[in-house]
């Protein structure tokens, strides 16, 4: 297994296309660069250099990875934004929930408990399987 720890990018160096198995990427002279010679795709250092950002391609978001020493790991942005949504989700549920336990009949607040395991057995996963998907 492989250390998932970051390593500096040395600009003067080959490294193994993110993108493809077999293929190089190939230092750009005089830019912080690099081409990769067999999909013709272009990547960025970044600033902190350590990672790399995809210029062009398919995808309209920027791709980027993180070296770190023996491979590269693909960086998923926006994976805190589901835990903020299911934080949201809960709190407003646990809010809605202490409401209709506190003034409303007893049918109603068992038909309330039903929803409320509809909503985290089926659309809390619904939504993680969604924002674990989506590029």
């Amino acid at each position: 297994m492989y250390s998932q720890k970051p390593s500096k990018i040395e600009l003067t160096e080959e490294y193994p296309c993110p993108c493809r198995r077999r293929a190089k990427l190939v230092p750009i002279t005089l830019t912080e660069a690099f081409g990769c010679e067999h999909c013709q795709n272009i990547f960025v250092v970044a600033p902190e250099g350590d990672q790399i950002e995809q210029l062009s391609g398919l995808y309209t978001a920027r791709r980027s990875w993180r070296w770190t020493g023996e491979q590269w790991a693909l960086i998923y942005p926006g994976r805190d934004s589901y835990l903020i949504t299911v934080a949201s989700l809960l709190g407003v549920l646990l809010l809605a929930w202490i409401l209709v336990i506190r003034y409303l009949p007893a049918s109603i607040v068992t038909l309330f408990c039903i929803v409320s395991a509809f909503l985290l057995m089926v659309v809390l996963p619904a939504v993680r399987s969604w924002f674990s998907n989506r590029r």
